[in-house]
Order: C-alpha cells, then structure tokens, then sequence
C-alpha cells in the first residue's frame, strides 16, 4: 500500500487546486482559454519577477556570471510570453464578444506583477499606484519598488564598482525617477564597448531584454487590435490606444543612444 504521505507529482504541484483556479462565468467554449493564457501568463510573471531581483542581486553582488544566466532565462520567458499570444489569436473577435461582457471592470491593466517588472526594470511613475488600494499587498509592493533602485541603477553600481567611470551623479540619483538619458553614462558605457568584452557582454543582453520587452508590448497590441479593434478596453481601460502610447519606449535610453556613435 502506497504511503499516503508521500509526495506524488498531483501532490507537489499542488494540482487539486490548481486545476480548480478556472472559473468560467459563462458556458462559451473560448473563456477557458482566456482565463488559462492569462493565468500562465501571471505564473510567468511570477518566475521573472524571480528572476529580475536575481539580476539586480548579482550585479550588486559583483556576480556577472549569476547575472548573465538570470538574464538569459528572463529572455527566454519573454520569448514564450509572445508566442503564447499566437494561441489566444486562435479566439475569433466574435468568441471574445460573446463573454467579454462577463469581465466586468477586471483588464489586464490592473496586473501588479507585469506594474513590478516594469518599476524593477526603471519604468517609474507614482501614477501605477493609483488602481490600487492603499495598505494592499499590491500597493506595498509596488510603493517599495518604486523608492528602490532599479536593475539599471544596480548595473551602472556594478560599472562603478568595476572600474568604470560612471559620473556621481547617476550613481547617486533619486530611484524615485524615471531612468532617463545620460550624455556623461554615454561617454562612459562607449568606453565599456571598446574596452571591457564581459562589461559589454553584460550591456548587450540587457538591450537584449529591453528588445524582448517591446516585442511582447507589440504583439499585445496587435492582438488587442485584432480582437476588439480600437473600442474601449475592459475596466475603463483605453484598450489599444493606451498600449499604443507604451511602444519603442526604451527602458535603457543610454544603451540605445551610443549605438549612433559605437
């Protein structure tokens, strides 16, 4: 007789429940898929969110190799976040129609882990705390990453702390603030691709993931597009025109700047 104490991969995994997270509110065949895509989508979230303070520890760390593999993997989810939108572009405008009235006021605009990655990845502004409550989870959490540095404020501290010669200024900004251009980090990061092959290798991913950020912002939009063209999103939301607005908005201004002058 099998110990009924003993991990099973139903056990680990935790699988009763979370076979039981989807709850449809409507009898359309597509809502299952919707609820699916968005639930791996947070459970990604999860794991790159995981992944991205593993990046900003190591840098402060002065661990490039640990850096470079959390990167690698952060990359690779993104990937995988965009090809999950080829299936749910298998959902006709027609299907999403039928249950959409069913979301009430939720929309994807209100994903405080997706808000996290953007805050942890420099993307600031006091105006993300504002869909949610005060004292909430989610609004502790995303009030502390707006006041902590961001991963291109632990990469310029590793610079630094390797020798280059990142003005003061930028080592001691506000991390309250946006991340913005810098003409001095610019003179010094040319520096770094002329001069430092592993500084440089680590520059080169993180313009790698800035990339891979607006490739998924892209897909997004063209799948919003494609599903309810330019009406209102769900929630009050903007729907299109809002993730428009968030296109080819670097994360890494000076990473993209220098590439004129390299």
């Amino acid at each position: 007789m099998s110990d009924p104490k003993a991990v099973t991969y139903a056990s680990y995994l935790q699988l009763d429940q979370l076979l039981n997270l989807q709850q449809p509110q409507s009898e359309e065949h597509d809502e299952l898929l919707f609820i699916v895509i968005h639930q791996v989508y947070e459970l990604w979230f999860k794991q790159e969110l995981h992944e991205l303070y593993a990046v900003r520890t190591a840098l402060l760390d002065d661990d490039a190799p640990r850096a470079l593999a959390a990167l690698k993997r952060v990359l690779t989810i993104l990937k995988t976040l965009v090809a999950q939108i080829d299936v749910l572009e298998t959902m006709t405008p027609l299907s999403f129609s039928a249950f959409r009235q069913r979301l009430q006021a939720s929309s994807g605009f209100q994903s405080h882990q997706f808000r996290a990655i953007e805050l942890l990845l420099g993307h600031k502004r006091d105006a993300v705390l504002g869909s949610y409550l005060a004292g909430s989870n989610e609004h502790t959490l995303l009030s502390r990453l707006l006041s902590e540095p961001s991963i291109y404020d632990a990469f310029l501290r590793w610079l630094a702390l390797r020798g280059v010669a990142i003005p003061a200024a930028a080592l001691s900004r506000d991390p309250v603030q946006a991340t913005v251009a810098d003409p001095l980090v610019q003179d010094a990061l040319l520096q770094v691709y002329r001069e430092r092959p592993l500084e440089a290798q680590l520059c080169e991913r993180l313009v790698d993931l800035d990339e891979g950020l607006q490739e998924w912002r892209y897909r997004h939009v063209k799948m919003v597009e494609r599903t309810i063209g330019f009406k209102a999103g769900t929630g009050g939301s903007a729907g299109a025109a809002y993730l428009r607005e968030t296109l080819f908005r670097p994360l890494f201004p000076d990473l993209w700047a220098i590439r004129a002058r390299l």
